[in-house]
């Protein structure tokens, strides 16, 4: 492997006269080598041109063993291959791509050596190696064929590999092209050994940073730890330098099944933690697949990055395959989209990128042409990062807002306080607020579990899929205290109380009607202000006795309807109070749209458990994959680490993403999924009843789910009784992976 290599790189001793001029070069245009009639300057040999000192003798050589180029001392004779390649940063690499007699004669297969995809060819006896990249449009000659012409006359007749996208024509073994055409393909050596088939390939030792490069280590430096999504051919340049960074250890990549999958689990995970995740697909019907996901997180105010591939900008206009106009479709739904182009500021879009997703609490977006990913960045260009671009958005509200706020706490006999879920990880001090005003704490749907269910001044959730003790205490209060809520309609917060409503969003502030007192704050620091400054003797009274006999009266209720017995499968209120026996107290719970979700409302009582959900959206099929980004979250947020995940959905909800169990499978993850299957979908046949409209198209085909999750290499379970959930559930704590309970449910006991 190591022979000498002659031809150039032999020193030459040249006699020349003083003022003589030659051109030096390695082309081989000139028999007297390396010399050259320097007609070809600026090509890749680039020939130097020489003019001989007074002393006229001197040596040219390839060694660069001076920096004097292309002279050197003559003190050698010559020069090994392997020793070229290391000084231009490659290394000559053998890969097996075949055992010793698989191929016949005139075959033709594709196959890989490193990252080199190569024809393999068997001609005459011979085994040739070519780039498999035809140069016409990059056709797969690999997949081509080797094609012969009939002898007739003086013609011997001809045999072609011949390229299946547009017939171009190649020989099978030197790859050049017929007639008198130049052109044709690289060739590779071959070496045909006692144990296979190996082919030499030339591989860089040296990285050159891209502009993919710099923007995902920019990336990272903003704290973006997963990335969720499907390499594809309009992004393989992204896709590398996401594979570099997590190499390094930097980054985690979750390959999944379909794209609105990846948008999901990126919005659980910023749901979860507040801080963005990544998600990645190729241009066109990629890019569109991840819409629903990114509105999700749109609507909740949840921080997700986006970025996505893009056909070349030279064919981009035309209507080139899988061009749309990405710019256009994601403006909706992102605050901050914008192209890396060619002569874009890569780093600093990324940064704007990062800081709107974060900042704004929102979905940002970045498109990559195909081309522009692996440009090679500018010397100067490095990384970037938060490091001077964020403020601390602790701003407490203005002193008249507070003084306000103070006073008609003061007054208010029956204060009740209602958290949604811009509360989220504020919760202290409004819960110590509560206490000294002696008031309960209702939720939003969306907040459920911000307060544990047996505190107590808790009441519980507000509105469709809540608890009457919640809406009886808004409903014999004179004043309500708003932290982080939306009002929306399927809370039902009533307008005809006096309103303090807090919000660190000013456009949230009586969005939908005016309020008594809007406030503008950060929501922890504005609820610990007020605790401070209230008052010990408030004109409030105690209702802790009223709430517990409140609550009394609902278990009671609750207990009444576990007792109901249907001929379908498992009552809801029982299923829900079996999980929150046995859910652990600092799970967190991914729960999806319909029936099975409004039941968990009602009857599953949060001791500590963070619940995430399509809020605003509502979107069917949001758990699972919101499951997955949770569990991500989980190995990597030290705040989050431990905690187990756990989703819930109906038979209509799984299907929407059920292959990406296998996604679970693969990445080892440790998470329950409680399937209610009644076979229909549920909460839409009860709508249609409400509607006054005939049942129709509501009912579903399902699957053994439970045998599906075991044929996919997890833990499948199907149940049908509290006893067998029980057990089921047991199992699925201490299984080491993914785990699916089947719950055969009621569809009328809800």
């Amino acid at each position: 492997m190591s022979e000498p290599y002659i031809a150039d790189t032999q020193p030459k001793a040249v006699e020349l006269k003083a003022g003589e001029t030659v051109w030096w070069c390695s082309c081989g245009r000139s028999k007297s080598q390396p010399f050259c009639d320097g007609s070809h300057q600026g090509s890749a040999f680039a020939p130097v041109e020489y003019t001989a000192d007074k002393d006229g003798k001197v040596f040219f050589c390839q060694c660069k063993r001076t920096a004097n180029p292309p002279l050197c001392d003559g003190a050698h004779k010559q020069i090994t291959q392997e020793q070229l390649d290391a000084q231009a940063g490659l290394k000559t690499v053998w890969y097996k791509v075949a055992e010793p007699d698989e191929l016949r004669e005139g075959e033709v297969r594709s196959v890989q050596a490193g990252t080199q995809t190569l024809a393999l060819t068997c001609f005459q006896g011979q085994i040739g190696a070519l780039d498999s990249a035809c140069p016409h449009q990059g056709g797969p000659l690999g997949e081509g064929s080797i094609e012969c012409t009939q002898a007739d006359g003086d013609n011997e007749g001809d045999c072609w590999l011949r390229c299946p996208w547009h017939g171009w024509d190649f020989h099978p073994l030197t790859g050049l092209s017929p007639g008198s055409h130049e052109d044709g393909v690289p060739t590779y050596p071959v070496e045909v050994r006692e144990d296979g088939i190996y082919v030499a390939v030339q591989e860089s030792t040296v990285h050159t940073p891209t502009v993919s490069d710099l923007m995902v280590q920019t990336m990272v430096n903003w704290g973006v730890t997963h990335v969720f999504g499907m390499v594809g051919h309009s992004n393989l340049g992204l896709a590398d330098a996401l594979r570099l960074q997590e190499d390094l250890g930097s980054l985690t990549y979750i390959g999944i099944r379909h794209e609105g999958a990846a948008s999901f689990a990126a919005s659980g995970y910023a749901k979860l933690t507040g801080r963005p995740a990544a998600c990645l697909s190729i241009a066109g019907p990629g890019a569109t697949n991840l819409l629903t996901g990114l509105w999700d997180a749109r609507v909740d105010r949840a921080p997700v990055l986006a970025l996505t591939g893009q056909v070349n900008t030279q064919v981009l206009g035309p209507g080139a395959f899988q061009e749309i106009d990405l710019a256009s479709a994601f403006a909706p739904v992102a605050r901050f989209s914008q192209a890396v182009l060619r002569d874009s500021r890569p780093v600093e879009l990324m940064n704007l990128a990062c800081k709107n997703a974060i900042v704004q609490r929102d979905v940002a977006h970045l498109i990559f042409p195909d081309e522009v990913q692996t440009l090679p960045a500018a010397e100067d260009d490095e990384a970037g990062g938060p490091d001077g671009r964020l403020g601390d958005r602790h701003m407490l509200a203005s002193a008249e807002s507070l003084a306000a706020a103070n006073d008609m706490l003061t007054n208010a006999k029956r204060p009740v306080i209602i958290v949604g879920y811009g509360a989220v990880g504020r919760m202290e001090f409004v819960i110590k607020l509560a206490e000294k005003l002696k008031a309960p704490v209702l939720t939003t749907f969306k907040a459920k579990g911000q307060i544990a269910d047996d505190h107590p001044l808790a009441a519980g959730v507000l509105g469709r899929s809540g608890t009457p003790v919640a809406s009886w205490c808004m409903n014999e209060s004179d004043l309500l205290l708003v932290f982080g809520a939306s009002f929306s309609n399927h809370t039902g917060i009533t307008s005809k109380k006096p309103i303090i409503q807090v919000d660190f969003d000013p456009m949230t502030l009586g969005k939908f009607h005016a309020v008594k007192l809007p406030v503008l704050g950060e929501i922890g620091l504005t609820a610990k202000w007020l605790w401070q400054e209230l008052t010990a003797t408030t004109g409030s009274v105690d209702q802790q006795p009223e709430l517990a006999e409140r609550w009394q009266i609902w278990r009671a209720e609750k207990q009444k309807r576990r007792t109901r017995e249907g001929h379908k499968g498992m009552n809801s209120a029982v299923l829900f109070q079996a999980m929150s026996d046995l859910v652990p107290e600092d799970a967190v719970i991914a729960v999806d749209v319909g029936n099975n979700t409004y039941s968990f409302g009602r009857y599953f009582e949060c001791s500590g458990q963070r619940v995430l959900m399509s809020g605003y959206l509502g979107s069917i099929g949001f758990a699972f994959p919101a499951a997955m980004g949770a569990w991500a979250a989980t190995q990597v947020q030290p705040e989050h680490r431990g905690r187990r995940v756990i989703s819930i959905s109906g038979d209509g909800g799984f299907g929407q993403y059920m292959a990406e169990f296998t996604t679970a499978v693969r990445y080892g993850m440790d998470l329950i999924h409680v399937l209610l299957n009644n076979s229909e979908l549920g909460k839409i046949s009860k709508e249609q009843r409400a509607g006054h409209w005939p049942v129709w198209q509501t009912s579903l085909l399902n699957p053994n789910f439970a045998a599906y999750a075991e044929d996919c290499g997890g833990l499948g379970v199907r149940v049908e009784t509290e006893g067998e959930f029980a057990n089921a559930m047991q199992r699925a704590l201490a299984y080491d992976g993914p785990a699916l309970i089947e719950v055969i449910a009621d569809v009328e006991l809800i």
